[in-house]
């Protein structure tokens, strides 16, 4: 059974807490709408999401801004895996995640269940 979360204009932070929760515990979920999420405050051009190439003076970093307009579902899926155990079980569960920008999906066929937050 896959559980289905839709994030239109729900918080980024709320959403990743209420999926990370339930990923761990054993839950298939899967975000739509993550293009639709909202970050409040000045979020969208003071948060960063760095990360590093590997080659000499390749530390790359791109605001939530640009980030939310062009990869959403990074976005989304980064907030919930910051919020889970970085070991094993950490990686078990995001597994279990799946995050699409917008409303369609590819889980008619499992009965999903939509919860509204």
């Amino acid at each position: 059974m896959v559980t289905v979360i839709d994030a239109e204009n729900l918080l980024l932070g709320g959403v990743s807490s209420i999926v990370a929760s339930g990923v761990l515990a054993g839950e298939e979920v899967a975000i739509i709408n993550a293009e639709k999420a909202v970050l409040t405050g000045s979020k969208l051009d003071k948060k960063f999401y760095h990360h590093h190439t590997g080659w000499i003076g390749g530390m790359k970093s791109v605001n939530y801004r640009t980030m939310m307009a062009t990869k959403a579902d990074k976005a989304m899926y980064l907030a919930v895996e910051g919020m889970l155990p970085g070991n094993k079980l950490g990686a078990k569960a995001m597994t279990r995640l799946r995050v699409y920008k917008g409303a369609q999906h590819e889980h008619a066929a499992q009965k999903p269940e939509a919860i509204e937050l």
